[in-house]
């Protein structure tokens, strides 16, 4: 029995191969008087291999069923194929369907639009943008993985269910095993006594707070993860379901942790621009012509550091006719972003020590009694990319965080112990997977770059 060979290492053969077994799906089928060519695709690279069954080749007359979509078996020889445009090109001796694909198959046509690919997200893998856009997904997100592990950090497998809010924004999912319809009740309030947990129990907006238990045992930790928000929001850049990557660094600063940004952004763009350029070529000729530019400034940039109270300042005294005026307190918009990246420092900068009145209450408390050492990486075009903090390592300071947000302290005892046993300085932040890869594939919209988007009024699977 042949053992079946990925089209990918044939394309990359470096001499003519007999007795192959190559498997996948037509793209196209072209028919001469005594032969066909297949376009075959089995997904391991974005390039097609071209398969020319002839007459005498075993299975040929079963040719007219190897339809666009049809998975075929193809058993043949490598040779140098006479065409232009390729290198090679697998002469069948044996064609075998194995399964038929109807004339009704959506993806007959070269182009769709995003839109319409989005109603048949079960079969959008099958086509050049999609499937580029997996296989660029998958191995950005083994870098990640390599790059973490690789400087001595640990991968830490956080809840997906908890009982706290990371964020404090409340915009979560509740968890609950209860019967909708005879919902236990006490004092007029649900009885979650009675539910799964004993407690109310929500799917996470972060895996943070709990990966911050092992930093400060491990020193260096991340976890990389889904994550879940409540929030009815249907715009471009908006989910509920998303991964995030966290890393957590003991003994640690905002200094410290804007420096492990900065480095693994441009670890994941430098592995991008090597590793996937065929199928990055994708988005740079059909979405992006001015994407390979962009991501190389990104890379060689020298990522500048302002402080949140500077940049307003800047942005004040800009002469801009913002829709928004800046103002001291308030968050930075849009149009805010792109002045400071596109305009005043023309690349990527860290905005840093926020207001604390606009920021978590994790984040440790300045000497101004103001501010909070975080930072937000803002990127042209893209606006921000990262957040991340300092935390707050203080017992005392951590409460009357907590405590002014109007947070429940028992809700966050085990967190707080991490501050009373052996408390220690330490920094991390977030990066939105999804974010991310819109930022290096030039996408717009989030739900491309997402096997299966999960947004309001939309679980198809």
């Amino acid at each position: 029995m042949l053992q079946r060979t990925a089209v990918r290492d044939l394309l990359a053969a470096e001499s003519p191969r007999t007795a192959l077994d190559v498997r996948g799906w037509v793209r196209t089928r072209r028919d001469a008087k005594e032969f066909s060519f297949i376009e075959l695709n089995d997904g391991s690279c974005l390039k097609s291999l071209q398969c020319v069954v002839a007459a005498d080749c075993v299975g040929f007359d079963a040719i007219k069923s190897a339809t666009t979509g049809a998975s075929v078996q193809i058993e043949g020889e490598l040779v140098p194929s006479a065409g232009k445009g390729q290198r090679w090109e697998l002469k069948a001796s044996r064609l075998q369907i194995i399964g038929a694909c109807p004339d009704d198959f959506p993806l007959q046509k070269k182009r769709h639009s995003d839109e319409y690919l989005r109603t048949i997200a079960h079969l959008r893998s099958r086509t050049n943008k999609f499937g580029a856009m997996a296989r660029i997904r998958s191995r950005l997100a083994w870098k990640i993985h390599d790059f973490f592990q690789a400087r001595g950090f640990h991968y830490i497998h956080t809840p997906i269910i908890t009982g706290s809010d990371c964020e404090g924004a409340g915009d979560m999912f509740r968890v609950t095993t209860l019967p909708l319809d005879r919902v236990p009740v006490r004092d007029g309030k649900v009885d979650f006594d009675e539910d799964f947990f004993g407690k109310e129990a929500h799917l996470t907006v972060s895996g943070q707070l709990a990966v911050e238990t092992y930093c400060l045992g491990l020193g260096k930790v991340y976890t990389f993860g889904p994550t879940f928000r409540a929030e009815n929001s249907n715009t471009s850049r908006h989910m509920a379901e998303f991964w995030m990557i966290e890393p957590e660094i003991a003994f640690a600063e905002l200094a410290d942790d804007m420096q492990l940004a900065e480095d693994m952004v441009k670890a994941l763009l430098d592995f991008l621009c090597t590793d996937c350029v065929d199928d990055l070529e994708v988005f740079t000729h059909f979405v992006d012509p001015t994407l390979r530019d962009r991501l190389d400034a990104v890379r060689q940039a020298n990522f500048a550091r302002v402080s949140y109270t500077d940049a307003i300042a800047i942005l004040q005294g800009a002469g801009e006719p913002f829709e928004y005026a800046p103002v001291w307190g308030a968050d930075l918009q849009s149009e805010h972003e792109r002045y400071l990246t596109e305009k005043h420092f023309n690349g990527p900068v860290f905005v840093h020590d926020w207001p604390k009145d606009i920021k978590a209450f994790y984040m440790r408390l300045n000497d101004d009694g103001r501010t909070v050492a975080a930072m937000d990486l803002l990127i042209p075009k893209v606006g921000e990319l990262v957040g991340g903090s300092q935390r707050e390592e203080r017992l005392d300071a951590l409460r009357q965080r907590i405590s002014g947000m109007g947070l429940n302290l028992d809700d966050y005892w085990w967190y707080l112990e991490t501050r009373k046993f052996g408390t220690a300085p330490h920094a991390g932040f977030g990066l939105g997977f999804e974010r991310f890869l819109m930022f290096a594939t030039g996408v717009a919209n989030i739900r491309d770059v997402i096997p299966f988007p999960r947004t309001p009024k939309h679980l198809e699977f």
